[in-house]
């Protein structure tokens, strides 16, 4: 596509991301326009429409799909409806933004992968976990430099369900969310984006557990909750490290939100709630700098290594350069989505899971 013509835009999903994020990103683009918005009421998508200033609003999502002045599509749903749409978008001829997580399961991601291979002069992206955008370049040097990974550890606590009378959200309805197990299949993607292509798990073994089984909806109606409320995951990569996921949204002490990487020379900490990043050397406090009382020596971004949030543009500039999609790429979702299915095989079996599902 020419870098003159312009591209046209349609929205399908008008959740909170799409309003904080893809609404302005893609306005601030110049030859960009959001020519329709598609939402569950005319009047939730009209309330949205006349605050980012869309003339046009759609109830159903294939109008949007099937008009032939829409070039691309973003998809701002929960998962349960991203594979249909995306499928049918490129099947369009639209290229294809999605939001994460990248569908339910493992069967629905494949068919999405499948469409965009069918399709491959048109672009797929989804919207990746933007936890360490600006921290990602550093990271994978620093690992370089430490030598052998040989232990990651994942660690997500708080206490938004401690209470039984706390009401449901998608989050926790398997119909809307699918396999996705709370913050798992994006904290995963996070340590995958600084492992790099090859470095999927082994094996692995996952624990969880269902603290209340019904919660209050919306309407104050009592309605069955599908996603556990812990998850415990246990397991080794291929190139021999081993790895935990401990998930949590029953503790009441305070929140961590943190991923460790131990080296062979060193230890790496990011506390993605604060998006800071830590170094500690094995060899003793205050080697690589002027460390605190734990040992730890905040490290900065290299510079010209910190993007930021990019999506639309990234989205755009595939689109019209053929610039290669890398945050995130299909492919790369479909790793996080067969991580996510055998940490639900594992616990709902009771079993340690071998090499994607192999015994």
């Amino acid at each position: 596509m020419s870098k003159d013509q312009p591209l046209r835009v349609g929205i399908i999903g008008a959740g909170a991301n799409t309003r904080l994020q893809h609404l302005p990103g893609f306005q601030k683009i110049p030859g960009v326009e959001v020519t329709v918005l598609c939402n569950r009421t005319e009047a939730s998508g009209r309330k949205v429409a006349d605050e980012f200033g869309v003339s046009r609003v759609e109830t159903d999502w294939r109008a949007v799909v099937d008009d032939p002045e829409v070039d691309a599509i973003c998809i701002g749903t929960w998962p349960y409806m991203h594979a249909e749409v995306t499928i049918a978008a490129l099947e369009a001829g639209k290229h294809v933004l999605t939001e994460a997580r990248m569908a339910r399961d493992l069967a629905e991601a494949e068919a999405m992968l499948q469409a965009a291979e069918e399709h491959s002069g048109l672009v797929a992206q989804i919207v990746p976990a933007p936890f360490s955008l600006n921290h990602d370049a550093t990271i994978v040097r620093l690992l370089t430099e430490l030598g052998p990974l040989r232990e990651v550890s994942v660690v997500h606590r708080c206490g938004m369900w401690t209470q039984p009378e706390t009401p449901t959200n998608w989050r926790q309805d398997f119909e809307f969310s699918g396999k996705n197990t709370q913050t798992l299949g994006i904290l995963y993607e996070t340590v995958q984006r600084w492992l790099g292509p090859t470095e999927d798990p082994a094996w692995l073994l996952a624990d969880a557990e269902l603290f209340c089984s019904q919660r209050p909806n919306s309407q104050g109606e009592m309605t069955p909750v599908g996603i556990p409320d812990a998850i415990t995951v246990l397991g080794r990569y291929a190139g021999g490290a081993k790895f935990s996921f401990a998930i949590s949204s029953v503790d009441s002490a305070a929140p961590r939100l943190e991923v460790r990487l131990n080296a062979e020379k060193g230890s790496l900490r990011y506390d993605l709630a604060a998006q800071k990043l830590y170094r500690a050397d094995h060899g003793g406090p205050g080697v690589f700098g002027q460390a605190d009382a734990s040992g730890e020596v905040l490290v900065e971004p290299d510079p010209g290594t910190t993007p930021g949030w990019q999506v639309e543009a990234d989205f755009v500039k595939s689109i019209r350069d053929g610039m290669p999609v890398t945050l995130t790429s299909f492919e790369d979702g479909l790793r996080y989505m067969r991580f996510t299915e055998l940490v639900w095989e594992s616990w709902n079996n009771g079993s340690k899971v071998m090499a994607w599902g192999e015994a």
